[in-house]
Order: C-alpha cells, then structure tokens, then sequence
C-alpha cells in the first residue's frame, strides 16, 4: 500500500495545501452563514436600553452584517475555495502519473525509452499549469523509492497491488463517500422541509396575532442559509458522481485482471483515465 510519502514531493506538498483550504473555507463559509441567521435573528427584536433607547438588538444585526463583511474580504484575498480545487486537482493528478508509473501503464511501458525522464516532464507540465497555486516547499523526490520497487516487480505483482492498492481501495472509497454524500443530502432536504413548515407556522401566527415578532423572517433566513451550504457542498450531485465512478471501475476491474502484459499499459491507462474523468467533473462542479 502505498503511503503519502511514498508519492512524489509535489502530490505531498498539493495535497496538503487542499487540505488545509477546504479546511479554512467550510468553516469561513458555514460562520458567515450562521452570522446572516444571527443578523436575522436580531433584526427580528427591538431591544431598547439606557437612557439614551440605544436598540442592542439593532446593534447586533449590524454587528453580524459587518463580521460577514470582514469574512468576506478575507475569503476575496485569500481564495481558499481555488486553492482548495486546484490543490485537489494537482494532487491527484500527479498520484494518477505517479500509479502509471509504477506499474507500466501508458505512456510509462517497459516498451518506451527513458520512463524517468517522461515522468519528471509530465510532472512539471502539471505543475506550470497552475502558476497561482501556492504550496510549501518539499524536499521529497519526485520518483521515490517504492515507485521504482513497485516498477520493478514481476507483471503478476505489479498488477496485484494496482488492483488492490489503487483500484479496489479507489472503488471502496467512491462506494462509501457516495452512500456518505447521499445521506447528507437526504438530511439537509429533510431539514429545509421542517423549515418551510416551521415558516407557514409562524407567518399564519403572525397573521393571527399569536406571535408578536416576525418568526417568519428568522426562518427565511435559516432556509437561504440551508440552500447555500447545500450548493456549496452539493451532496446528491456528488454522490451520484461516485456512485458511477465506482461501478465504471468494477467493470475496469475484470479488463485489469484478464489484461495479457502487452496489453496491460493500456488497461492502465483506460483505468487511470476513468479516475481523472471524475475529478475533472468534480472542479467543473465546485469551478468559481
């Protein structure tokens, strides 16, 4: 199996600048949806004190307006959500290069001159394709030691642990994330309708005069607030996307196992290419 390290330095290094983006931006995004429920919330009450009548709940709407204002400065100059998407991108672009490498696949076959050479060009054509994505620096090797261990096993070898390590462990993890991505989005449909509920409650309450503050509007609020954390993370889009992913690999899985060696480069490469099909569907998904 293979372990982060065991991956060229630039999939370390991209890999762990997405990681700590989409870490910064989910929670910069969910905060600023909770201050707009929190302005809401308070536009909703008049709260007079002092001598003076000061309106603290007045105050408080203009202090969730301007919290959001301040994130939202931060997220414009900073742009986690892009280095979010292009460190994923990248990250697993270069582990795609790196799997082909390993075991042969195209166009790193035992039947190509200079596979070493032919990596390093493609690693470095990724990595000028995104000139604006900031990473730390590595001192990891581009082709590290298990990837020319794996590269030099027998043809049963290297095809045993491709389909163990990358394609079985790849369609487990669709599989789980995809059944993970639907439940999500089931709970947060299932949410928004006790909501819109909840909203017809308390506008006919207010109509009726059984409440006396407008309820109606927090809930609006909450709603609005629902649908854009349910665009940002788009559950059922996504699940529907791995769930397809998934099955296209088990089909791929029997085209590996029944791959004669001279055919095997080109498996490879149709596998690795059903993989990258999904990300590249993913950042058209989450594109700004």
């Amino acid at each position: 199996m293979f372990a982060a390290e065991d991956y060229p330095g630039l999939f370390q290094a991209a890999d762990a600048a997405a990681t700590a983006a989409q870490r910064i931006y989910l929670r910069a995004y969910a905060l600023r949806l909770w201050l707009a429920l929190f302005a809401a919330t308070c536009a909703a009450f008049t709260i007079r004190i002092g001598s003076a009548r000061t309106d603290i709940a007045a105050l408080g709407t203009a202090l969730g307006f301007v919290s959001i204002l301040a994130i939202d400065v931060a997220l414009l100059s900073t742009r986690p959500s892009r280095t979010w998407h292009e460190g994923r991108a990248l990250a697993e672009s270069v582990k795609s290069l790196a799997w082909k490498y390993s075991v042969g696949g195209t166009p790193f076959d035992s039947n190509r001159a200079d596979p070493d050479t032919r990596l390093l060009d493609r690693i470095r054509a990724l990595q000028r394709a995104v000139p604006d994505l900031t990473v730390r620096p590595t001192t990891a090797s581009c082709i590290t030691g298990r990837m020319r261990d794996l590269r030099r096993c027998t043809f049963p070898e290297r095809r045993r642990i491709y389909l163990e390590h990358r394609i079985h462990e790849q369609q487990e993890w669709y599989a789980s994330r995809s059944a993970s991505h639907h439940r999500r989005g089931n709970r947060l449909y299932a949410l928004g309708l006790f909501l819109e509920i909840g909203g017809i409650t308390a506008a006919l309450g207010k109509a009726f005069n059984t409440i006396d503050f407008d309820l109606a509007g927090i809930v609006a609020a909450a709603i609005a607030a629902l649908a854009a954390w349910s665009s940002a993370r788009q559950h059922i889009r996504t699940a529907i996307t791995y769930a397809t992913t998934s099955n296209e690999l088990a089909i791929i899985t029997d085209a590996l196992t029944n791959a004669s060696e001279n055919d095997w480069a080109t498996a490879v490469a149709r596998a690795e290419e059903a993989i990258n099909r999904e990300h590249a569907l993913w950042r058209a998904a989450h594109h700004e």
